[in-house]
């Protein structure tokens, strides 16, 4: 068998606890969060702040993620004594830990996009021919 790197092994060992994976991917890779985690890791910022920087993400489907990550232990959500009252929400160490793989992951999209388009774009115009 051959040696497997650090991250090969933690790969592999991934896949053999797919009981345990998925749950966790399941609250982690929804349309969403990363977009989410990736709003407010450089800073807190309040729901209407995230709500403008995620174009396109309805009132409800925020408030609905939001209260998602802050169940699982990824957001904080802190009530301001402000007049109206405000509130902040600000990612934990355990949602920070989310950083690298997640920009890893946007950096990627951004790069790839346009190749993942093209592919789609191929492939619905060879389906669309039988």
């Amino acid at each position: 068998m051959d040696e497997y790197t650090d991250r090969e092994a933690l790969s592999y060992r991934a896949l053999c606890d797919m009981p345990l994976v998925r749950p966790v991917l399941d609250k982690i890779a929804d349309k969403w969060t990363i977009l989410i985690l990736t709003v407010i890791c450089p800073k807190p910022s309040r729901f209407n702040e995230i709500k403008r920087r995620l174009d396109g993400i309805t009132h409800k489907a925020l408030s609905d993620a939001l209260k998602r990550l802050e169940r699982n232990g990824l957001v904080t959500r802190t009530v301001l004594p402000t007049q109206p009252i405000g509130v902040e929400y600000a990612i934990t160490p355990l949602g920070h830990s989310l950083r690298e793989p997640f920009e890893a992951l946007c950096a990627w999209a951004a790069t790839n996009g346009e190749k993942v388009e093209a592919a789609t774009l191929r492939y619905d115009n060879t389906a669309n021919r039988h």
